[in-house]
This record gives structure tokens, C-alpha cells and sequence, in this order.
């Protein structure tokens, strides 16, 4: 007479407690023999969960694990988006830059970090998809340390859900305050063309090019950069840069050069820093988004 399955499957989760990759699989399989195998019942079901852990271990196991998973750094500003698996982060990424992206009605689509330039009011800002993240992954299951090593050098996070699983965001937001990481964030909720949102996610479907475009306003903001354009002589259109505030003529100067920086007397201005149009202001005069600037140098 086996035990009651409920007791099973808690011995079942004691046994595994620290054991992962070929470890944690050798244990599964053993447990596998000595499962009743009922056809129906509560012991089916209880094997159905074995066998459901037993394949999610292996996909796990064809993550790249390391200390460290380098993303070099592009654009203005470097935005990760973080969740579950199958939160719809790949799509929405595809939807944003363009890039070609495996997708799928399942786990584990992507198992390492995908970056993409995209253009955000003229500016180009790097996304990150970072694979889905499980229980457990600032201990590191499923490669989590590595993963989230990669949020820790992002300039802020957007955390993705399913709009009909919003209950995913607390097991993410838990991993990130067991690793420490406090970052400037969005909350996103994908396939609203399926369910709606929660009144705390902005709703997003890759199918609404409007629920899109407010996507990257949001994420604009959330990059907390502002705008300047440099009017250069002998160029027809002003050329945006970006800059973290606050911000003087004398640090856009040096975007354009340290040269430039260290003869830079001051500048012309056009716009909400300036109380009029062309007023002369100093090297230490603080810029304002929107501004349009030409450098004076000595």
C-alpha cells in the first residue's frame, strides 16, 4: 500500500532540494520507478508532475550556464526586459526592433540573452530579452546568476507578464530582491488582445500599433534621458543627442568632442531652457529636453 500521494510529494520535493542538472535528472528518474503507476487517480497525476519536472530539468540543462553572460553595450541607454518564460518578451521585442527572434507557445524559447537597437524619439536604445527566469534563480537554478548579472548592468528593467498570469510578477520580483537588484521599472502586460490588463501593467498586443507606440513612450521615459539638438554650421537639420540630467553646454560640448569641450565658451539656445530665441548663455548653463544648441568655441 503506497503512501498518500500528498506525503509522496513532499518527500518528492525534499529529495530534490539542492540537486540540479544530470544531479537533480538521476534523482527524477529514480523516483519515477518507484511511483505507483496508476493510470487514473491522484498517483497519474503525481507521476504527471515527475515527469513534467523531469523535462523542465533538462531544458534547463541546455541553458548556457556561466558565471558571467557578457552583453556588450550599445546606444544611449540599456533597457532589459525580464519575466517568466512564455511571458511574450521575444514578440514584443521582435515587434519593437525588428529583429528576427525565435517565438513560441512555450518555455524556454530563448535560453540566452537577446539584444536589439531600436530608435526611441530619434535616439537608439538597446533592449535586452533576458530568458525566463524560475523559482530559485538567484541561487541559480536555470543559469539564474548569470542572467541576473546581466540585470544588474542594465539601466532599468521592464518586467513582462502574461495579462492572464499576473501572479508571475511576484516569483520575478522575488528573485530580484534575493539579488539585491533595485532598478527603474515598467510593468508590462502582453496578449491583451486575449484578456485585459491589470490596473497596475501598461497592456500591450503586438497586434495594436497604438498599445506599441505607448510602449515605447514608456520605455523612453524610462530611460530618464533627455534630448538636445546640436546645430553644427554647414549642417541643414539638428542632430539629437541624448544626455543624463542634469546636463550643462559644457557636457554637450563633449559629446562632440573633449577638444571641443575644453575651447567650448558657451552656446546659442532654442527652446525651454532659453528665455528667448538665440540667447547666449555660459558653459555651466543647465540644458533642457528639447533645447537646440550650437557650441560656441574661443
Amino acid at each position: 500500500m503506497p503512501m498518500p500521494h500528498r506525503t509522496f510529494k513532499q518527500v518528492i520535493k525534499r529529495r530534490l532540494v539542492g540537486k540540479e542538472g544530470s544531479e537533480r535528472t538521476r534523482e527524477l528518474r529514480l523516483i519515477l520507478t518507484e511511483l505507483p503507476n496508476y493510470k487514473n487517480g491522484p498517483y497519474a497525476d503525481l507521476r504527471k508532475w515527475v515527469e513534467e519536472q523531469l523535462e523542465e530539468t533538462r531544458t534547463r540543462a541546455r541553458v548556457i550556464h556561466r558565471d558571467s553572460i557578457s552583453v556588450q553595450r550599445e546606444g544611449a541607454a540599456q533597457i532589459a526586459f525580464v519575466g517568466a518564460p512564455n511571458a511574450g518578451k521575444s514578440s514584443l521585442l521582435q515587434a519593437l526592433s525588428q529583429i528576427q527572434i525565435k517565438t513560441g507557445d512555450y518555455a524556454f524559447t530563448t535560453t540566452r540573452p537577446v539584444a536589439a537597437l531600436t530608435r526611441l524619439r530619434g535616439v537608439l536604445v538597446q533592449l535586452v530579452e533576458i530568458p525566463g527566469l524560475i523559482e530559485g534563480a538567484a541561487e541559480d537554478r536555470g543559469g539564474g546568476r548569470a542572467l541576473l548579472g546581466v540585470l544588474r548592468g542594465a539601466d532599468a528593467i521592464v518586467l513582462c507578464h502574461d495579462a492572464s498570469r499576473p501572479e508571475e510578477l511576484d516569483s520575478i520580483r522575488h528573485e530580484l530582491a534575493l539579488a539585491g537588484i533595485d532598478k527603474p521599472s515598467l510593468i508590462v502586460a502582453t496578449k491583451v488582445d486575449e484578456t485585459s490588463a491589470p490596473p497596475e501593467s501598461l497592456g500591450v498586443s503586438i497586434l495594436d500599433e497604438q498599445s506599441l507606440d505607448a510602449l515605447r513612450l514608456a520605455i523612453w521615459e524610462l530611460t530618464g534621458l533627455i534630448r538636445v539638438f546640436l546645430r553644427r554650421p554647414g549642417h541643414r537639420d539638428a542632430e539629437p543627442q541624448p544626455l543624463r540630467p542634469p546636463a550643462t553646454v559644457a557636457d554637450v560640448a563633449r559629446t562632440i568632442h573633449h577638444d571641443v569641450e575644453a575651447a567650448c565658451t558657451g552656446a546659442r539656445i532654442w527652446g525651454p531652457s532659453a528665455r528667448f530665441d538665440a540667447q547666449r548663455v555660459g558653459r555651466d548653463h543647465v540644458v533642457a529636453d528639447g533645447d537646440t544648441i550650437e557650441v560656441l568655441t574661443r
